[in-house]
């Protein structure tokens, strides 16, 4: 059973995934709370993980909660906010040393680890039935920064900005750690009762992967995790095929030094169609590496970027290709690179630019196999895509694709819209 997912629900929609393999020296946790994103939640989604962290009933502060995990042998843990597709997910994670690699006598870290992961999750520290006061505001000020940093990260801003143009009335607009407006009008006793009623009705996925007995872990989970469950909500599909009406031209003025020119395509192929590998060899080839269309023609040839790359969203069904350029080569660029998909979808694709792009996506594949963080976050894609498979197949998946695969992958991209951030 090395290497592959057990899984088994445990009470009410929590599911337990349970990977024993003795290829790592430590045991990594992870649990998923899913919810869909929606205008109305996103921000208080995002809040709450990080007022969570500050202290619970067992740990009332951050420098206990360190202490508890430094006794055990220097714990990890962490929380954070994803977004995948059109579900936003607040994320805990744990690693802790296996028991193998201690002192004689030593036992029960994992235990010991979830036993701490679930104070902090379903016994957070409260105050007249809301979250501790002090840490609400604290966090909220944090989240502002947040929000604002993505301003100052002039490369990320384009990228989110180009989605939520291209995205405007969909659901994945929205940024994953909400809107500046909405923290006014949260409060702690409304956030914990938010949250409350997420822990009884909303998806949980707990991962557990190391050198374990899987029962014993089922075993474990199903003590640890009981809280009041029913009525477990659906997360509503994510919206993939949108069709293009007509390309849209987005010019966005700032004091910046750089111009940054995004294109936003849909690709109508999520993670779990047939033609997902064929897709994810095609954007390798458009702007996946310095072997790429894209770097080769765009930055080295015509030396008009100083970056430039492509990236799809696979459980979206979207691409974005961003580049940062001097003002005035705008028009160059984007002729340039429209020519770069045309070329694509006319098969203009060489041996090597093919057997290049499977070599760098076969070794970031066996990279993540030897990251249980990476592998735990991939396999959970495959989880919400409802395709569950191991790297060693995707990776056979990838050798596979023929050229006529990915012109044929190529040919359902749509661009949607052209977004450039020039200077005012």
């Amino acid at each position: 059973m090395n290497g592959v997912f057990v899984k088994k629900e445990i009470n009410d929609g929590i599911r337990v995934f349970v990977n024993s393999t003795d290829k790592f020296k430590t045991i990594t946790v992870k649990v998923f709370v899913h919810q869909s994103l929606r205008e109305e939640t996103v921000t208080k989604t995002a809040l709450i993980p990080f007022v969570l962290k500050r202290g619970c009933e067992f740990m009332p502060t951050s420098q206990e909660i360190t202490t508890y995990l430094e006794n055990l042998y220097g714990a990890g843990f962490d929380v954070d906010i994803i977004k995948k597709g059109e579900r936003q997910i607040i994320e805990f994670d744990m690693d802790v040393v296996n028991d193998k690699f201690l002192p004689p006598n030593t036992e029960g870290l994992l235990e010991k680890g979830l036993q701490a992961l679930k104070e902090i999750m379903m016994n957070p520290l409260l105050e007249n039935g809301g979250f501790n006061k002090t840490y609400f505001e604290q966090e909220k000020d944090v989240l502002l920064r947040n929000i604002k940093d993505l301003f100052n990260n002039k490369r990320a801003y384009a990228v989110e900005r180009c989605f939520q143009e291209m995205c405007r009335d969909e659901r994945f607009s929205l940024y994953k750690y909400g809107k500046e407006e909405d923290l006014e009008d949260l409060d702690p006793v409304k956030l914990y009762d938010y949250y409350d009623e997420m822990l009884k009705h909303n998806p949980i996925d707990v991962f557990v992967m190391g050198d374990v007995d899987v029962e014993k872990v089922f075993e474990t989970a199903e003590k640890m995790f009981k809280y009041p469950r029913g009525n477990i909500k659906a997360i509503p599909p994510t919206l993939v095929d949108k069709k293009v009406e007509k390309e849209k031209t987005v010019i966005e003025k700032q004091k910046v030094n750089q111009g940054k020119l995004s294109l936003g395509l849909r690709t109508y192929t999520v993670y779990g169609d047939d033609d997902y590998y064929p897709l994810l060899v095609c954007n390798g080839i458009l702007g996946g590496g310095v072997h790429s269309k894209l770097f080769q023609n765009v930055r080295e040839k015509a030396s008009l970027a100083y970056y430039v790359f492509s990236r799809i969203e696979k459980l979206k069904g979207v691409m974005v290709i961003a580049s940062g350029i001097e003002f005035k080569d705008y028009d160059k660029t984007l002729d340039i690179t429209k020519k770069q998909i045309s070329d694509l979808k006319n098969g203009v694709i060489s041996d090597y630019e093919m057997s290049a792009t499977k070599k760098m996506i076969i070794s970031s594949l066996k990279e993540v196999a030897d990251n249980p963080m990476a592998t735990i976050n991939l396999y959970l894609d495959g989880v919400i895509a409802g395709k569950i498979e191991e790297i060693d197949d995707m990776i056979k998946n990838i050798e596979k694709v023929t050229k006529q695969e990915v012109v044929e992958a190529a040919n359902k991209l749509k661009l949607d819209t052209v977004y450039f951030l020039t200077q005012e």
